[in-house]
């Protein structure tokens, strides 16, 4: 299987995530599991406007990396509180948590992936 999605296909959720504070705009980028050669479940465009939140969550058989394109977000390691910014990567593995705050007065932009285990 190949493909173009062009920008106005990608579709567009609005979501509260995981008890957060507002809601997260998620671009889907790549589609589930099937266009992921089975190996992965989400490749997002994610945005948060000032304020809202990735509420604190656990990843089961699974990983998750943001990659910071823009904005300024407190993301939680673990309990370890850690200012991002672009050009920043995060990573939690499976069995471990994290959640993601824009602490900024612009939008917070990330690509989210996340991998099975």
């Amino acid at each position: 299987m190949s493909f173009v999605r062009r920008r106005e296909d990608v579709p567009v959720m609005y979501k509260k995530m995981f008890n957060g504070d507002g809601e997260a705009e998620m671009h889907v980028l790549l589609n589930g599991a099937d266009e992921m050669y089975n190996k992965g479940r989400v490749f997002n465009h994610v945005y948060l406007a000032p304020g809202a939140e990735i509420g604190w969550h656990i990843h089961k058989g699974d990983g998750e990396t943001y990659y910071i394109l823009s904005g300024e977000g407190e993301y939680n390691d673990n309990g370890n509180i850690i200012t991002v910014c672009p050009g920043d990567v995060t990573f939690v593995d499976d069995g471990e948590g994290h959640s993601l705050k824009n602490v900024g007065d612009k939008p917070l932009e990330a690509i989210a992936l996340i991998l099975y285990k």
